[in-house]
């Protein structure tokens, strides 16, 4: 730190108990009593340097008890007096960026102008300040800091914003330019033009670049009040905002504790944080700056952290901040939902009502605001556009994650047993169809939540199912529905009915697949045997091929028939009871599943065996003609 001497003459100021004797040799004619503490001085070096010390001396010595004066609201109290004490006597001492505000602001209130002796206190004190503190950032760090004990008089000379505005400007210049920020933080010498020196001699290396949070640590010493102005000041002065967003996020996990108790184990909680220093703060004050920071932070995506984000929130919650403050942190999360994690939507419930144990209705209302700002970004609707195009579009891969989010989310709270089954559905459906690729994630939290909740009417399970597009689901998840005793009756026949739609799918399109290569092969061999009959030959292997897929087609029909059979007995069983049903029904689809499985099966071989068939009776054909076309030609 720098600092300036003043004065040549030995100290000879003592202290007993809770006075202040200067040991001159001679007896003192005037006390001074500020707070608590009184000093045993003489009035020549008093008045000869304050103006406001000749006037209360003049006062005083008309009273006969003696010279008594009382300096009840000099700034700094008595420790800056006593500076100001030895400053009259001509005592050696120092100014330092931790005592030139007190020094300052005391030399104004007792008018120690230049008219009472050239370089007064005032000329001296705002030299330095101007100089060297205001030049050096760590100075005026400190000067800044120093002005919460005497702000009033300090605002009224102007110091707090001449340092702010000190401190904003070194904060917008590229530190790489001079390297000023380096040296001041423990780092080599530097060059006016930034190369290291070593004894005093440019070595023409270039030091380490320093990153735009070099400030972000000195700035958190600040009080709030000064620190928004310092901020503000920034802003003004053309900060970026991501800078802005970086030094606010330092800031609040300084003075918020609750911030740091869910960081990564890689993170260290104490890295701007000395231990205890955020002890001094009530739960009122960590209300305050939390809404401040709330206020502070620029409304934009992705200056911070969706978990810093949660953080905030769930602090907020737990110091019951402003419903305004709340509510905004909700939509900052909202902008960026897509970059949440399963962790941070996990939020317990502070209400006193306490009716579940996750906050559903705040993770809701995000979600409300995630799709409220994609649907005025994404601009056309999703229904307009082919399906096939609108999954492979990069806008909707974040819908896409945020829907895999909300299916994690309520499979997590779908065992609460408070958990209502109108919010678990509101929920679900506010996730847009379009944005779910499949429904295994929805399938696996509705089962769930029917087996956390086996009270639950059959009207109920009907209408939960609902949600899920049976459609959509994976082979697995199929699999595990077609067998799912706590699924409705009917929700497992729509499960069947569309795996047996999609085996039919690809059976047929097999074939297609299978018909366009044969062709495409026989369109060859035509082309290069024209003269030797090709064109006749490929009529037949057509007509051969046509016969297997017409077989193909009856074995297809004779599956969809034993479908509709299926759904016939299920019908059936659903109207029997109790346990007997379901060991029945248990019975009825092993059966059915068997004999679908062996029809398929056998139709795939059927299909096979004749397509070889055909393939044998062509190459007799080819054979045939050849031996024949042969023997004419001997003949002739």
């Amino acid at each position: 730190m720098a600092c300036m001497k003043l004065g040549s003459k030995s100290d000879a100021f003592q202290r007993q108990g809770q006075a202040w004797f200067c040991m001159t040799g001679l007896p003192s004619d005037v006390v001074v009593e500020v707070g608590e503490m009184s000093f045993h001085l003489h009035k020549f070096p008093l008045l000869s340097r304050s103006g406001v010390m000749e006037r209360l001396i003049a006062e005083a010595s008309e009273v006969e008890d003696g010279c008594v004066i009382k300096l009840p609201d000099i700034p700094g109290g008595a420790k800056t007096f006593e500076l100001v004490a030895k400053f009259c006597y001509g005592v050696k001492l120092e100014l330092t960026a931790a005592n030139v505000v007190y020094l300052r602001c005391a030399a104004e209130h007792l008018e120690m102008t230049e008219e009472y002796g050239e370089g007064n206190l005032i000329s001296q004190t705002e030299t330095f300040l101007n100089q060297v503190v205001l030049r050096n950032w760590k100075d005026s760090i400190k000067a800044l800091q120093t002005c919460d004990d005497v702000l009033p008089f300090a605002e009224e000379l102007n110091i707090p914003k001449r340092c702010i505005d000190s401190l904003a400007a070194k904060a917008c210049t590229d530190p790489n330019l001079f390297g000023w920020p380096v040296m001041e933080h423990g780092g080599p010498m530097q060059s006016p033009g930034g190369s290291v020196l070593w004894n005093g001699i440019s070595t023409g290396a270039r030091p380490k670049h320093s990153s735009s949070d070099w400030w972000y640590e000195d700035a958190s010493t600040l009080s709030l009040p000064l620190y928004k102005r310092l901020i503000s000041a920034m802003e003004s002065r053309g900060v970026k905002q991501e800078v802005i967003a970086g030094s606010l996020n330092s800031y609040a996990k300084k003075y918020l504790p609750a911030l740091n108790r869910r960081q990564g184990a890689g993170e260290s909680s104490n890295r701007l944080v000395p231990v205890g220093s955020v002890a001094s703060l009530s739960e009122e004050e960590q209300k305050l700056l939390l809404e401040e920071i709330d206020h502070l932070l620029p409304m934009q995506k992705g200056l911070v952290s969706t978990k810093f984000l949660f953080g905030l929130l769930r602090t907020a919650k737990i110091l019951r901040a402003n419903p305004s403050c709340i509510s905004n942190l909700e939509k900052r999360i909202g902008m960026q939902l897509d970059q949440a994690t399963l962790e941070d939507l996990l939020m317990p419930n502070f209400s006193y009502s306490m009716e579940t144990l996750y906050d559903v209705d705040c993770v809701q209302r995000i979600l409300e605001h995630f799709l409220a700002m994609d649907q005025v970004v994404g601009g056309e609707s999703p229904g307009s556009v082919d399906d096939g195009q609108l999954m492979g579009s990069p806008s909707l891969t974040p819908i896409t994650m945020v829907a895999k989010l909300i299916d994690g989310y309520l499979a997590e709270v779908a065992p609460d047993v408070n958990l209502k089954l109108p919010k678990f559905q509101f929920l679900a459906a506010a996730v847009p169809e379009y944005a779910r690729p499949l429904d295994d994630g929805l399938y696996r939290a509705i089962d769930i939540y029917l087996k956390s909740h086996p009270w639950l009417a059959e009207s109920d399970r009907e209408q939960l199912c609902r949600l899920m597009d049976c459609q959509k689901l994976s082979l697995e998840a199929c699999t595990h529905a077609a067998q799912n005793e706590r699924l409705p009756l009917r929700v497992i026949v729509q499960v069947l009915f569309f795996e047996q739609l999609q085996l039919r799918t690809s059976i047929a399109g097999c074939f297609l697949v299978s018909d366009n290569l044969e062709g495409s092969r026989q369109l060859r061999s035509g082309l290069m045997g024209q003269n030797e009959g090709g064109w006749a030959t490929a009529v037949r292997e057509n007509q051969v091929l046509k016969v297997g897929m017409d077989n193909m087609r009856m074995r297809v029909s004779e599956l969809e028939k034993e479908c509709s059979n299926m759904r016939q007995e299920i019908e059936k069983l659903g109207k029997g009871k109790g346990s007997s049903s379901s060991s029945t029904w248990v019975n009825v689809s092993k059966k059915f599943g068997f004999r679908l499985k062996s029809q398929m099966c056998s139709a795939q071989e059927g299909s096979v065996s004749k397509q070889n068939n055909g393939i044998v009776k062509t190459e007799k054909a080819k054979e045939k003609h050849g031996k024949e076309k042969k023997s004419l030609s001997i003949d002739e």
